[in-house]
């Protein structure tokens, strides 16, 4: 689904929020226009991180494929992906000043644009707990722990790939953590979601975000909306840049389904309640199996936990 967010602040709010409800609900993932960033920022975001992956990553990326034989791979590679990335992290503290090889103009650039996603992540929870019929802030404030969210964002290249049908760009998973918003090239494709048993294109659209849910989401809403499996094929021919910033829980953020969602009956508490943190450990090992298994290792460690 494709959400006009100007139609939030005009007569066609109901039907924009029922659309956003319907996306969270039956797809986990929806793609947002007109979502307040500036075309320029995000047009220099994209210029900038091209440049910046052929000067300092695109000849790293070739030596690790030639160190491992990957273009002569003959059966399919389950243990690798075919991308190259860097991290960087905005919230609590942000590391962009520390990060190697950054132009200053690239490092300014994400800078800006990090305070946009911030925004726009926040006004997606938002938007979700008014949908959920959570009380004004829930969302925010269940994410926040003592020291406020985790925010970061992945910066990622798709280089073509002699052997699409043996390497993924990036193998199936769900996202461990709750908003996800996704800044991917409109001219190569590759992302894919899994829905009613088929893997269906999320097209490359122009200056749009793609908004996912994470696992957290599907916790606290008491898998009213579910995080979805969604993965990265290669192309052979063209790069392709994503930009995906997370929005998560603090550490030490305490994770439980919303008490306003559950019935009176405490049964029908589908999740358990955990520290983020000991989830995160628990997915770093598990990232590209099924989630239920990580919600069950959760449940039997789920006794009182002490807050700070």
């Amino acid at each position: 689904p494709v959400v006009d967010m100007k139609n939030l602040n005009n007569e066609e709010r109901g039907a924009t929020m029922e659309k956003i409800k319907d996306a969270c609900e039956n797809w986990g993932f929806f793609e947002v226009v007109n979502h307040g960033i500036s075309i320029e920022l995000m047009d220099s975001v994209d210029r900038l991180t091209k440049e910046h992956y052929k000067r300092c990553m695109e000849e790293r990326f070739k030596e690790m494929v030639a160190s491992k034989g990957l273009e002569c791979a003959e059966s399919e590679i389950n243990d690798l992906d075919w991308e190259s990335t860097f991290f960087l992290r905005h919230l609590p503290v942000s590391n962009i000043s520390e990060i190697p090889d950054l132009a200053d103009d690239y490092r300014k650039v994400m800078k800006d644009f990090a305070v946009e996603l911030e925004k726009l992540a926040e006004l997606v929870l938002e938007l979700v707990c008014e949908n959920l019929g959570l009380e004004k802030g829930y969302l925010k404030k269940a994410f926040y722990g003592s020291k406020g969210p985790n925010f970061g964002t992945k910066v990622s290249n798709y280089p073509p790939c002699p052997k699409p049908e043996l390497i993924k760009g990036l193998r199936a998973h769900t996202d461990a953590g709750g908003i996800i918003l996704l800044f991917q090239d409109h001219k190569v494709s590759g992302l894919q979601l899994f829905k009613d048993g088929h893997w269906i294109d999320v097209p490359p659209m122009r200056h749009s975000i793609v908004v996912n849910l994470g696992d957290q989401l599907e916790v606290i809403t008491n898998g009213k909306y579910k995080s979805v499996m969604h993965r990265v094929i290669t192309q052979t021919d063209g790069n392709r840049m994503s930009i995906a910033s997370f929005y998560n829980p603090g550490n030490d953020a305490v994770i439980a389904p919303a008490e306003a969602l559950v019935k009176e009956d405490e049964s029908s508490k589908v999740y358990p309640k955990f520290v983020f943190d000991d989830y995160m450990k628990l997915y770093a090992g598990l990232k590209f199996q099924a989630k239920e298994p990580r919600f069950e290792a959760m449940k039997a460690i789920d006794g009182p936990i002490a807050t700070v």
